[in-house]
């Protein structure tokens, strides 16, 4: 409104002429039919006024003069008079038109358009100062009354802003606080992921080795009837078995292992519990549950999450040789840090009235192999164990402890809605005779090819072999198998990229992918008949797989 431009020439076309000329560098124009309505706009706002003379005669400016008689002490509003061109000196009624309107240029006519934009932009500049100077004058009125208020309450102010300062400073305090803890933990969570991906490369290529020593070992019993080479085998076996199972436990902590994730309820399954946590802590140690619902359902590996609890207990009766109190709670809680997704948890808090955790051990006790206990004593791989089963569910593992104050281990998993029972899986007679057979198995590591190879020939398969994707790939050109056999961790090309090409060229041929790894994500693939073959296996599993991926 401070930038438009009225213009009050209510005879012929000067109006029009002047707007169309001003409309060329953008201003707002309003055209006022005669001087009272040129008024009413100046009450709206405005820049500049530009005014036919002839508009003014008689007594039509009388409404405008007292408009002007009655501006603030900041208002000298610029008006541009146009005058019609004469000969001698201006009429008495035209002097004192120019005197009552006051800050006033004179155009004569015909106007010269530059002239014309310039007086505008000139009139409009003035008036702009004008209104800075209304703005000025103001805060200087608000400033002054500021003061004066000041003044008046200065003291009360002062202590009111010391009292917000010393606020604000220990809410600073425990900003600082939280965010050294949400630091401390973030930086843990980065050493567990960084040692999880060494421990969970070094498990798998462990469980290759495992493999064909125990299906080798396996293969030397269905050959050999000489009881001493059987005993051998058998002793092998039991001994892959165990180095299995280790690997598996790395294969936890890196959350590679084969978890079997379904809907827990985990109230039910602490419930269930009791009586082995009682029979393990002992008669000197009172063992107490709280839960905050009825049920409290999660996604986890239901056996995995009993040992994992049951192994906390243990440690906890560890720490109290003398007795004590262990009590476990159930309790939904939002996530509390950005180490977490967003959303609900279920966490499962086992406290013990123990010795405590030193704090120099307190960041450590989630590595893998670290243990305070004696030698022979404990692996390391408990409460790193612990961290992988929750992480791998989605959730986390944290501890807190005072030295000689006891321990509380927290595990955090995702609150889940309970989930509807599923059906049983396919028996597997559905996966019996299937006739004699071609199988391509495409694999990198040279003894686990050759060993997946004699035990497919040993259950009576034609077999041929690849040691990369893309030899696989030009074998399954030639040899027209009936199965394909591929591994998932290979250089170049992997398993999934090879069983993408193959579909491309067989769309409906069945394949096993075998890997050691839990998280292989194969639905991107959009495949049917794709059967996962997990590492280590034995020799039943390879033939029961096989026979399943071949009437999938």
């Amino acid at each position: 409104m401070e930038q438009r431009v009225l213009i009050l020439a209510p005879f012929g076309r000067d109006a029009d002429v002047i707007a169309e000329v001003l409309h060329r560098d953008a201003r707002m124009c309003v055209t006022c039919r005669d001087a009272d309505a040129l008024t009413a706009a100046l009450d709206a706002g405005a820049g500049a006024a530009l005014i036919a003379e002839e508009a003014l005669a008689g007594e039509h400016a009388s409404r405008l003069f007292g408009w002007l008689e009655k501006q603030p002490a900041w208002s000298d509003f610029p008006f541009i008079l146009l005058a019609a061109s004469r000969v001698g000196h201006r009429s008495a009624r035209g002097l004192e038109v120019l005197e009552r309107l006051g800050n006033v240029v004179v155009l004569e006519r015909p106007l010269n358009s530059e002239t014309l934009r310039r007086a505008v932009a000139s009139s409009l500049r003035a008036r702009a100062r004008q209104y800075d100077s209304r703005r000025h004058l103001a805060e200087r009125i608000e400033a002054q009354e500021a003061l004066v208020q000041l003044n008046d309450s200065l003291e009360s102010r002062i202590a009111e802003r010391t009292h917000e300062l010393a606020s604000a400073n220990n809410r600073l305090m425990m900003e600082i606080h939280e965010r050294a803890k949400v630091q401390a933990v973030l930086v843990q969570s980065q050493k567990m992921e960084a040692l999880g991906q060494l421990t969970g490369g070094i498990a798998h290529d462990f469980n290759n080795l495992l493999n064909v020593i125990m299906v080798n070992a396996e293969l030397i019993a269905r050959v050999s009837s000489d009881e001493r080479i059987l005993g051998m085998a058998a002793t092998v076996k039991r001994a892959t078995e165990r180095g299995a199972k280790l690997t598996g436990q790395l294969l936890t902590f890196s959350r590679n292992s084969n978890l079997d994730l379904k809907a827990v309820d985990v109230v039910a399954l602490l419930q269930g519990m009791r009586d082995i946590i009682t029979v393990s802590l002992g008669s000197s140690i009172r063992y107490t549950n709280a839960f905050d619902g009825d049920e409290m359902w999660t996604q986890a590996d239901a056996n995995q999450l009993e040992l994992a609890i049951l192994n906390l207990a243990i440690n906890a009766r560890d720490a109290m040789p003398a007795g004590g109190q262990l009590g476990i709670r159930v309790r939904a809680r939002a996530a509390p840090d950005q180490t977490l997704a967003a959303g609900r948890y279920v966490v499962v808090e086992v406290a013990d009235t123990g010795s405590g955790v030193p704090p120099d051990v307190v960041s450590r006790v989630f590595d893998p192999f670290f243990t305070t206990k004696p030698i022979g004593k404990g692996t390391g791989l408990g409460l790193s164990q612990v961290y992988g089963i929750a992480r791998q569910a989605g959730g986390t593992a944290r501890l807190f402890s005072e030295e000689g104050a006891g321990t509380t281990v927290e595990i955090w998993l995702p609150l889940r809605k309970r989930a509807a029972p599923q059906a049983e899986a396919a028996s597997d007679a559905e996966a019996n005779a299937v006739g004699e057979k071609r199988v391509l198995v495409v694999e990198d590591d040279g003894e686990v090819r050759a060993m997946l190879v004699e035990s497919l020939r040993t259950l009576g398969y034609t077999v041929t072999e690849a040691a990369d994707g893309r030899a696989g790939l030009n074998r399954l050109q030639d040899d027209k198998p009936d199965l394909l056999m591929v591994d998932f961790a290979m250089p170049g090309m992997n398993g999934i990229d090879v069983i993408a090409e193959a579909r491309k060229m067989r769309e409906d041929l069945p394949v096993i992918l075998a890997t050691g790894y839990a998280d292989v994500d194969i639905s991107g693939l959009a495949v049917k008949r794709c059967t996962i073959l997990r590492k280590p296996f034995q020799l039943d599993d390879l033939a029961r797989t096989v026979r399943l991926g071949l009437v999938a």
